[in-house]
């Protein structure tokens, strides 16, 4: 579906934005399921449903959620509990995209959606997706899914392009903190380029390309994107998902292999974390931690 300058562009920058490709039905049923989860977190007061592949939460809370402001900023592995996303997800365009880039013989690896209310702080620091889920090699995509109109003021996705050729560590003292050092982040702001777009884009990225995002500060604008990783079928992973899905190593694309493809030279691997996203391993609580419903 590509053509070779779009391949080409992917390669020099580390990413790639396809205007329009899911359309508008799809979305509308996506995103019919996440006004009936918003709506039921107004019953909880933390993180909740924790019947998944690694016990921990599938719905994520910001702090200063309540019925009266719900604030569900992340569902982890949407595509396990409602076929809407599964559809997007493992058939049509996107998997199509995806294998022109990696392929031919592509598996999915995990999905989350993230939900930028209007107004909340939630944000997220310059990093990159492989460190959290090493594998052999490093033929992988990260799919963003604008499911809302996305420009700075709610919140978009800043990419440095370019940063998939370079290399910087997501430890600090010899933990994993899932997010380059500190002292990196006004170059990375200096060098990233604004993912705005409309509902229905689609940016695809390298799993080695440095991002992040500020929070959304409009006042009646949210910004939902669903976050999808894909991987060749032949880089098999050096540690278990960070995010585990009942779909793990689906094939979207071409066959499956036995035979894994290894890359030359060192990558650091992390040991599992306790917490319920990466949004508290970056340091941004979660509503009511430390209690479980």
């Amino acid at each position: 579906m590509l053509n070779p300058t779009q391949i080409d562009q992917f390669r020099k920058q580390g990413y790639l934005v396809v205007r329009d490709l899911v359309p508008a039905a799809a979305r509308k049923h996506m995103l019919a399921e996440l006004e009936q989860w918003v709506e039921a977190s107004c019953a909880f007061d933390a993180n909740y449903d924790f019947d998944t592949p690694d016990g921990k939460a599938r719905f994520d809370l910001e702090q200063g959620h309540s019925a009266a402001h719900p604030r569900l900023r992340r569902i982890a592995n949407p595509c396990d509990v409602a076929t809407a996303y599964q559809e997007v997800l493992f058939e049509g365009a996107i998997p199509a995209v995806v294998a022109d880039l990696i392929g031919p013989d592509v598996k999915f690896h995990h999905c989350k959606l993230n939900n930028k209310f209007p107004g909340t702080g939630t944000r997220v620091e310059y990093h990159a997706d492989h460190p959290y889920d090493p594998h052999t090699n490093d033929d992988g995509i990260t799919m963003l899914l604008m499911l809302d109109d996305m420009d700075e003021g709610n919140g978009c996705p800043r990419i440095v392009p370019g940063s998939q050729a370079e290399r910087y560590s997501h430890f600090r003292e010899g933990a994993f903190t899932g997010s380059t050092d500190p002292v990196l982040f006004e170059e990375f702001d200096q060098r990233a380029d604004s993912i705005c777009g409309r509902a229905g884009d689609v940016c695809l990225m390298h799993i080695w390309t440095l991002h992040g995002g500020g929070p959304n500060t409009s006042r009646d604008r949210p910004r939902r994107l669903l976050i999808a990783d894909y991987r060749a079928a032949d880089a098999f992973a050096l540690t278990s998902p960070t995010v585990p899905s009942r779909f793990y190593q689906r094939i979207v694309a071409g066959e499956p292999t036995h035979v894994a493809r290894l890359r030359e030279g060192t990558i650091e691997v992390l040991a599992p974390y306790q917490d319920d996203s990466f949004f508290g391993l970056q340091g941004q609580k979660a509503a009511g931690q430390g209690n479980r419903i």
